[in-house]
């Protein structure tokens, strides 16, 4: 069974220090940490100035990683994201010269501002692990996150993803606005001690390679995993839901689950575990046509109070 203190530290490790940074948004920053424990990706819908940038620099910063932030715009081409190879005149040689991709946390920032190759470029990379350049492929270092974000309001001048590339994010979440309090606190702070560059690493290398392997052997009962179950299929069965979830969803809710467990002290996953991250991870994977993420977490939530909650927990 995996060593659940060592989870435990990892987690309050990790949020407390993006918590010097990011005020009252632990709960946003410990899901970017099951996503990153998961190897899954993060598409971040909000506003502009809630913190999007802030808070992945954060957590890149508190577990070590490469960051890299990328402003997607409509001339952005693919090879400003994989590299290139130029011909250098001094050695009469082509040399690759690496994109931003080849780093381990990245920002996409406004991802539907680029056209529909340039995000297939970017999501090839999500998926396969690798980048391919006039015909040679490499491997993408791990870890590898990427966090894309976009407006959910503004739709001039932008390319939205289709479902089948929304589909391979593992969470869509929102940071939202602070309280009022919280935000008086951010305010009245010296500007210096809200920089993530002043945070230092609170990870480990080995910490961070365990914690991302040994949450697979949590465990998940039959009845919580017929529980699980019975919430995708009822996702397809919906009639005002043009598609329901995928199997890849339904892996990811499973594999969502195991980690959050890990990272509560758990070594079994509970009913409530999938109640709680089912909006997250299935809410984009719903299509419901017009004001579909609307709809989508209106169909999300009729589903979650018809289906009878498993009283074995374990």
């Amino acid at each position: 069974m995996p060593d659940l203190q060592r989870f435990s530290n990892y987690r309050e490790k990790v949020v407390g220090n993006c918590a010097k940074i990011i005020v009252g948004k632990d709960e946003v920053v410990e899901l970017v940490l099951v996503c990153f424990l998961c190897s899954g990706h993060v598409l971040l819908e909000d506003m502009p100035g809630t913190g999007k940038t802030m808070l992945l620099r954060s957590f890149a910063r508190s577990v070590g990683g490469d960051f890299k932030r990328i402003q997607f715009t409509p001339d952005l081409l693919p090879s400003d994201l994989t590299g290139i190879n130029f011909y250098n005149q001094k050695s009469g040689e082509f040399q690759f010269r690496p994109g931003p991709l080849f780093a381990n946390i990245i920002l996409a920032d406004e991802i539907n501002r680029a056209t529909p190759r340039t995000q297939s470029s970017l999501l090839e990379a999500m998926e396969e692990r690798q980048i391919t350049v006039d015909g040679v492929t490499t491997k993408l270092t791990e870890p590898f996150l990427v966090m894309a974000t976009q407006n959910p309001l503004e739709s001039y001048g932008t390319f939205p993803l289709p479902e089948a590339q929304i589909d391979r994010f593992f969470m869509r979440l929102s940071l939202g606005y602070m309280t009022e309090e919280q935000e008086m606190r951010v305010l009245s702070r010296p500007i210096a001690q809200g920089q993530p560059d002043n945070l230092s690493q609170v990870v480990t290398v080995e910490e961070t390679a365990y914690v991302r392997s040994a949450w697979q052997e949590v465990r998940v009962s039959p009845e919580v995993l017929r529980y699980l179950m019975s919430i995708i299929t009822a996702t397809r069965r919906e009639s005002s839901l043009y598609t329901g979830v995928s199997t890849r969803g339904a892996q990811a809710l499973y594999r969502a689950c195991q980690a959050y467990a890990a990272l509560s002290g758990r070594e079994y996953v509970l009913p409530e575990d999938v109640q709680y991250l089912a909006p997250f991870v299935l809410g984009h994977r719903m299509a419901a046509g017009e004001n579909s993420s609307t709809a989508a977490k209106e169909n999300l939530d009729r589903i979650l109070e018809k289906i009878p909650v498993p009283l074995e927990t374990v």
